[in-house]
């Protein structure tokens, strides 16, 4: 039987664990260039003359684009067969990331990244509706979902490792180029591997819908990053965020009222379903801030390498890769609801943790905290087995655009607001009286800005201030974390049933 006819029917189990395997290895280079930035951004930054506005777009427009064309690209690959999707999808993702040769200014870094967010939207939550078609035995697919959301997890939280490990030998170009075998392999291989899926019944191409969706997350994101910038203080950037709102309000109507929607917003009706979203947004929101202040602290304070400051997140990933890989079982025993009720306690406890820390004077300080965290959210593989094993096999791309877009939104959240308390503490904690202002404004503006300029009037003092101050941000930032992720874990335990069984739903 050639590929194109192949079908999870027919594959054997070793096909289909092979085809797991082809999945997660490209699920991996998503995440990784969610959060390989981090660490490559001072290089690149300071090569191509960055300013702070554009380091910032440099960042947050991979998700955002992704986020925005999630549901648009879900429901193309739902037409045009969720294999052919994916294989599109890495084929671009590698020709864009070969083209960052030819970068030499910070608009062409930004304009590639957005282009890689456009390539991952096809990839993202085909990937995990694939993973979902083929695996029909209900135990089976909670196992290979868990090794899914292992994979995503450590994609991200590996991230800076592997940008560090990169920066360390190449230039910050690297952080591209890594891509582009990744993409080579998993395109040849899922020529051979992987069956054609799609949903039986497309419904029919809503343009308006599409409209609504793609300029309603985008204007939601862009609000979110404007009213950041101004202290959440400006009118123009509340009035863009809630023109946002208003979008994807009317796109949810017009699905609603649709005997043909883009995208099935009745998988909410299901509490499970609804439980397993929420958690995925809270904590991609309470992780994604921490992440990228926990880097600069390495670097900027504790003056670790790229490299050693990607490895010093280890304890993060260990103990992500054993909870999750013990969660399944765990949820035989004690059932989903606390796994995943126990994972957010565990998570929100490790960053409350590090907020109780107060100065954070040495690396040792955070080690425990990332282990609880790592452990928490490595046990959260089961929330996404509850959102895919709660929906129907033709719905599940529509399950995969909507948890994939949700943790985009999160992640970009996460920065904007996590980020905003640490720097509002940050600013708040900063003494700048006599400095005048341009320099005031360069030392409030970030922590490398205020050691800049402590360095250049050889004002010591200012920079043991800024490094306190940015120490409380985290602090500030880790404390209001904590506290989201422990709120979603009241919200699991309120509408998952106690008697919930991953392993035996099918609807």
């Amino acid at each position: 039987m050639s590929a194109t006819e192949k079908t999870a029917d027919t594959m054997t189990k070793r096909q289909r664990w092979a085809a797991l395997a082809l999945l997660s290895a490209g699920l991996v280079m998503i995440t990784i260039d969610m959060t390989i930035l981090f660490i490559a951004l001072p290089k690149l930054t300071a090569e191509l003359h960055s300013t702070t506005t554009e380091q910032l777009w440099i960042v947050d427009i991979y998700p955002l684009i992704l986020a925005g064309l999630l549901i648009p690209m879900s429901a193309v690959a739902d037409r045009i067969g969720r294999r052919k999707a994916l294989l599109i999808g890495f084929t671009l993702f590698g020709l864009v990331s070969l083209l960052v040769l030819f970068a030499t200014s910070s608009a062409m870094v930004i304009g590639l990244r957005a282009m890689l967010g456009v390539a991952g939207a096809l990839i993202m939550p085909t990937t995990l509706s694939m993973v979902r078609s083929i695996f029909t035995d209900p135990m089976e697919r909670t196992r290979a979902l868990a090794i899914w959301s292992m994979f995503a997890e450590v994609g991200a939280i590996i991230g800076p490792l592997v940008g560090g490990t990169l920066l360390e030998f190449f230039s910050w170009h690297a952080a591209f180029l890594i891509n582009v075998p990744v993409a080579v392999v998993v395109v040849i291989l899922g020529l051979i591997l992987l069956p054609e899926a799609r949903d039986p019944n497309p419904p029919r191409w809503d343009f308006l819908a599409v409209a609504y969706s793609i300029a309603g997350m985008v204007t939601i994101v862009w609000g979110i990053k404007t009213a950041e910038k101004h202290n959440w203080v400006d009118l123009t950037a509340w009035g863009v965020l809630l023109a946002g709102m208003l979008l994807i309000a009317l796109f949810v109507v017009r699905c609603l009222r649709s005997s043909e929607p883009l995208l099935d917003v009745r998988l909410f009706t299901s509490k499970p379903f609804t439980a397993g979203i929420i958690v995925a947004l809270t904590t991609s929101l309470a992780m994604g801030g921490i992440m990228l202040l926990l880097a600069q602290w390495l670097q900027i304070i504790a003056g670790y390498t790229p490299l050693l400051a990607g490895a010093a997140l280890m304890p993060m990933i260990l103990g992500s890769l054993v909870s999750s890989l013990l969660a399944p079982e765990a949820a035989r025993y004690i059932g989903a609801r606390n796994v995943v009720g126990l994972a957010l306690v565990i998570a929100g406890g490790g960053m409350l943790l590090l907020g109780a820390m107060g100065n954070l004077t040495s690396y040792w300080q955070l080690i425990t905290p990332m282990l609880m965290v790592g452990v928490g959210l490595g046990s959260l593989v089961i929330a996404s087995a509850i959102i895919m094993g709660s929906t129907p096999v033709a719905k599940a791309g529509n399950a995969a655009a909507l948890e994939e877009c949700t943790y985009e939104l999160g992640d970009v959240l996460g920065i904007a607001i996590i980020g905003s308390v640490a720097a509002a503490s940050y600013r708040a904690n900063l003494p700048v009286g006599g400095l005048g202002k341009p320099l005031a404004d360069a030392a409030q503006e970030s922590l490398v800005g205020a050691l800049s300029v402590a360095r250049d009037l050889s004002l010591p003092d200012l920079a043991a201030q800024a490094v306190t101050a940015f120490n409380t941000g985290i602090v500030q930032a880790s404390l209001a974390g904590g506290v989201i992720i422990l709120l979603a874990a009241v919200v699991v335990f309120m509408m998952v049933p106690k008697d919930f069984d991953i392993a035996a739903t099918e609807r």
